[in-house]
């Protein structure tokens, strides 16, 4: 049995920690390289809360940006 848990991914947790930093450029990196879109939203969510660190206006566009990126079809090539 697996217990569900709740609250913000390991991700998104992590990503907190580096905005908090201030650290804009290495928080937009791992903005562009997050493992979901879900994770994304998350991110996006907390960061609109009273209590959320300092507001990046580039970090704001990257989550938007990634946002579109994974929410878009994915292109395949056929086998």
């Amino acid at each position: 049995m697996s217990k569900h848990k709740s609250g913000p991914s390991e991700w998104v947790t992590k990503m907190l920690a580096v905005i908090r930093t201030g650290n804009a450029q290495a928080a937009i990196a791992q903005i562009k390289a997050a493992p979901s879109a879900k994770d994304v939203a998350q991110l996006r969510a907390l960061l609109q809360l009273p209590n959320a660190p300092a507001r990046h206006p580039n970090v704001d566009t990257a989550i938007d940006e990634q946002v579109v990126a994974l929410a878009s079809p994915r292109l395949h090539r056929a086998p």
